[in-house]
């Protein structure tokens, strides 16, 4: 039986960012399976980076339509209707004004892909023109924009959820249920940690014009008024504290929910952070290369750390997380998880380790 449109708005979310684990495989037509009444329109506001990762989920899935498409850059936004009309047939709205999307009485939900110092006020704003909203990660920059978003899902009555995808993969869910039977004992220590060998230093460079075709004033949006230039835009935005909070709000707000997710906690009782520019100490980016921070719990310690130009971290991995308990360690990333027994104690947890699940190994900022 075909859901219902309110039932898939409940639940479709989640489909979405379930997607995400599959093999990246190219356009192609597909079959129509629901009829027309039962799709749900979808705007996608913001098309590069996770915009497109997103677009490319909701087209693989039957009971969505992408009716329209709103970037600030005409040419990806040129560029992802052409991907919209290759895989479905027609050929979706476009705007580079996010407001015309919420002015559509048909368009049923939105997903935001914009950079970070958007996400509040258009969640808001799509809240209070009556969509559902899947908004990108990290769901805003402060803890008072994150109250007030969740304010608006509650005065508003909508369906909200944060791109926080890992929760939808199955060896991260199965990890959790391994550390919440106890074998590992008891939990003093959790880790997690990115280090990104990858990522190149950001060259100092001029001030230039706006580009043909980007309505720059937009993309601004609510961060300060400054002069474009091509190495704050894009995918780089993330490295400029106007706009977001670096490799901490990029990778660590996936990695430490994870964290969050198996202790089952929240808000921590203090929170202690060290680092700097240290790996292009006089590149362009503003924010920390290197960082560490120790979250202090009731009755465990979260560490964070991340480091650039590094690709060897904690357990041999790049990016992961591990759980370090007195009978032994669980360590996940995006392909496995495995325990590592603690030796010389009576009673260690069993040694396990998965095969890799068959994902794409894709670059972490392009698909976090």
């Amino acid at each position: 039986m075909q859901a219902t449109r309110r039932a898939f708005l409940l639940g479709g979310a989640a489909a979405i960012a379930g997607t995400k684990l599959t093999e990246a495989r190219t356009f192609a037509s597909r079959p129509w399976g629901v009829a027309p009444s039962d799709r749900i329109a979808v705007g996608v506001i913001g098309c590069n980076g996770m915009g497109y990762s997103d677009l490319t989920s909701l087209l693989k899935l039957p009971e969505v339509e992408c009716v329209a498409l709103c970037d600030v850059d005409r040419n990806v936004l040129e560029r992802r209707a052409q991907d919209v009309e290759q895989t479905t047939g027609t050929k979706p709205a476009l705007y580079e004004d996010f407001r015309r999307i919420l002015d559509d009485d048909n368009i049923d939900a939105v997903v935001i892909g914009t950079p970070d110092h958007w996400h509040c006020l258009q969640m808001v704003m799509a809240c209070e023109a009556g969509k559902d909203v899947y908004v990108e990660k990290p769901m805003a920059n402060s803890i008072e924009e994150c109250r007030i978003m969740v304010a608006a899902a509650k005065r508003y009555d909508r369906v909200v959820q944060v791109g926080q995808w890992q929760r939808s993969g199955v060896h991260w869910d199965d990890a959790i249920k391994f550390l919440r039977s106890g074998k590992l004992g008891r939990i003093r220590t959790a880790r997690a940690w990115a280090y990104m060998d990858w990522l190149p230093d950001i060259p100092n460079i001029p001030d230039e014009p706006t580009p043909a075709g980007v309505n720059y004033d937009m993309w601004l949006g609510p961060a300060p008024l400054r002069p474009f230039n091509r190495n704050r835009f894009h995918f780089n935005f993330r490295w400029f504290w106007d706009y977001a909070g670096g490799l901490m709000t990029d990778w660590g707000v996936h990695l430490i929910d994870i964290v969050l997710y198996g202790m089952d906690v929240t808000a921590p009782r203090s929170i202690i952070a060290s680092g700097g520019k240290f790996a292009y100490p006089d590149d362009a980016e503003e924010t920390p290369d290197t960082l560490q921070a120790i979250y202090e719990y009731e009755d465990f310690t979260m560490i964070w750390e991340h480091a650039v130009g590094i690709g060897l971290g904690p357990f041999q991995r790049d990016h992961g997380v591990a759980f370090i308990g007195n009978e032994g360690t669980l360590v996940i990333d995006r392909a496995k998880w495995e325990v590592f027994p603690e030796t010389g104690t009576r009673n260690s947890a069993p040694y396990y380790k998965m095969e890799p699940v068959p994902t794409q190994r894709v670059r972490p900022g392009a698909a976090g």
